[in-house]
């Protein structure tokens, strides 16, 4: 072969290579749809709760029966202004009914990891309950008892967001009330479900009539 025609070949399989190099690689063969994204969207990050002792309880408190679907029955219409336009237990942010029983209601929008607001509504054994409040106490937590049980709360700074951070738990009859929160914080929240389980005499209960969980015993 002459070295011109070696030159040629050389020149046009450069020209090849180039060619293969900018060219992307090509969508699998479609049926008349839109292939998919290669890259699926990142899941819902769901904000790491810290722990209660959940269980079997001895209790006269029925839960409200259209929990977790009506986490805004149980609060009033000043706590629901100031969470106007937060969605409510959106699809991956861990809102529903627990194996334990457990309510959850879960205020943010999905992908906001620092603006977050979580309850959690369910029994608790009474001596467990008790013996996990006192160590709160001793952790820092203010704990007094308003309303016919104990209260106990806390507010920190995050340690990775310039927001604050911060938990109130309410224990009566066997029931707690646990929210977890980052830089949402209605004023009034935990009184406003504290009424709603535990109406004030002559008050019109907010809630639908309340049936028993399986996880309480009377």
């Amino acid at each position: 072969m002459t070295s011109r025609r070696l030159a040629a070949l050389g020149i046009s399989l450069l020209a090849v290579l180039a060619l293969s190099a900018c060219a992307g690689t090509p969508d699998a063969v479609g049926t008349g749809t839109a292939s998919a994204p290669a890259a699926s969207a990142a899941p819902t990050p769901v904000m790491t709760l810290a722990p209660f002792p959940m269980g079997p309880a001895t209790s006269t408190t029925p839960l409200p029966s259209n929990l977790p679907q009506g986490c805004r029955d149980i609060l009033t219409a000043s706590v629901l202004q100031e969470l106007d336009g937060v969605p409510l237990n959106a699809e991956g942010m861990g809102g529903g009914i627990r194996s334990d029983s457990t309510r959850v209601c879960v205020w943010g929008e999905p992908g906001a990891v620092g603006t977050r607001l979580v309850t959690l509504i369910g029994y608790a054994p009474d001596q467990s309950a008790h013996d996990a409040l006192y160590a709160l106490g001793n952790d820092g937590y203010t704990c007094y008892e308003p309303h016919g049980g104990i209260r106990c709360e806390k507010t920190w700074q995050s340690a990775t967001l310039p927001v604050q951070e911060g938990r109130t738990l309410f224990y009566r009859d066997g029931v707690i009330v646990d929210t977890q929160y980052s830089n949402l914080a209605p004023a009034g929240y935990t009184d406003a479900i504290i009424d709603a389980l535990w109406p004030p005499a002559g008050s019109v209960p907010r809630t639908p009539a309340p049936a028993p969980s399986p996880s309480a015993t009377r």
